[in-house]
């Protein structure tokens, strides 16, 4: 079980992966191997669970949340979890991040980052001070070059770009997973069940980087088990006029109820804008189209 919050440090020591990891994307990916490679020591991440929005961000844009980053931590073999919210480490000089975290909180023998990682007040500290001062404290320090695929390099600025987009495909392969929202179903108007489309409603955190409003090839996880789907992001402007952003899939061959339950909704594929029908038989008959899609 994967330990996210404690009091004391391990008594093992650690090998700390550094950074926000706000995709988990390849290059992400590259940095916690480097730590993950340590075998001597238990695999830790330092990152945030960010109430407040780090420095370069102007409002939070997370590409996935920290509770479903914690569960993919979980699945490769993280043990340990130290993630503050950066106003609680923000004044920390770069040593005392060192001493006070890596060292005292961490127990760290071994840490790494990529060439873009910050730490201290200001971010004065980079990753070549970072081996100065493991040096000093006994870590043995490595920098992890970019990642890069087919001579693009992996960003999540590029990332959340693509998302907002609609370019799906591209982001789920510059992410090495396909972008997924694990999050609980909540009652909408039922609209779609008169139609003969059953959805689930699910509501995207406001600190979460939006998709492309529009239809989507999608898939859906039950209890398990993997559904094909498709999911519609929009402000429904054919059946109300709230504004309110809301994430809809109608889950091929499955009619339980899931009401209350998180169910985990993969996008695959961009398949159309969201457009307003003039009534509800030309939203019918655009979802059959859809659906059509999907089952090919």
């Amino acid at each position: 079980m994967i330990n996210i919050t404690y009091d004391l440090p391990p008594k093992e020591k650690t090998a700390v992966a550094l950074g926000y990891f706000d995709g988990l994307h390849r290059g992400h990916m590259g940095v916690i191997g480097a730590a993950q490679a340590q075998r001597e020591f238990k695999l830790c991440i330092f990152t945030f669970n960010c109430d407040t929005t780090l420095p370069k961000f102007s409002s939070p844009e997370d590409i996935i949340s920290f509770e479903d980053k914690c569960a993919r931590f979980e699945k490769i073999g993280v043990e340990y979890i130290f993630a503050p919210d950066f106003a609680e480490v923000c004044n920390f000089t770069d040593e005392e991040f060192v001493r006070d975290i890596l060292v005292r909180k961490l127990n760290a023998g071994f840490a790494c980052c990529g060439r873009n990682f910050r730490f201290g007040l200001g971010g004065h500290g980079t990753p070549e001070r970072l081996c100065e001062l493991g040096r000093k404290y006994g870590i043995l320090v490595e920098i992890v070059e970019d990642v890069c695929l087919d001579g693009e390099l992996i960003s999540s600025t590029e990332i959340r770009d693509l998302i907002r987009r609609g370019s799906i495909e591209q982001a789920n392969r510059l992410l090495g997973y396909e972008l997924s929202f694990c999050l609980p179903v909540v009652h909408g108007n039922e609209i779609a069940r008169t139609m003969d489309y059953p959805t689930i409603n699910q509501i995207i955190p406001h600190t979460n980087v939006i998709p492309r409003l529009g239809a989507y090839v999608s898939s859906a996880e039950v209890d398990g088990r993997v559904f094909r789907a498709i999911t519609n992001i929009g402000v429904r402007p054919t059946v109300t006029d709230s504004g309110e952003t809301v994430m809809e899939t109608h889950i091929l061959g499955y009619n339980g109820d899931l009401y209350g339950k998180r169910v985990t909704v993969s996008l695959k594929k961009f398949l159309r804008p969201e457009k307003r029908f003039k009534d509800l038989s030309g939203l019918k008959a655009q979802i059959a189209e859809d659906i059509a899609k999907v089952s090919e």
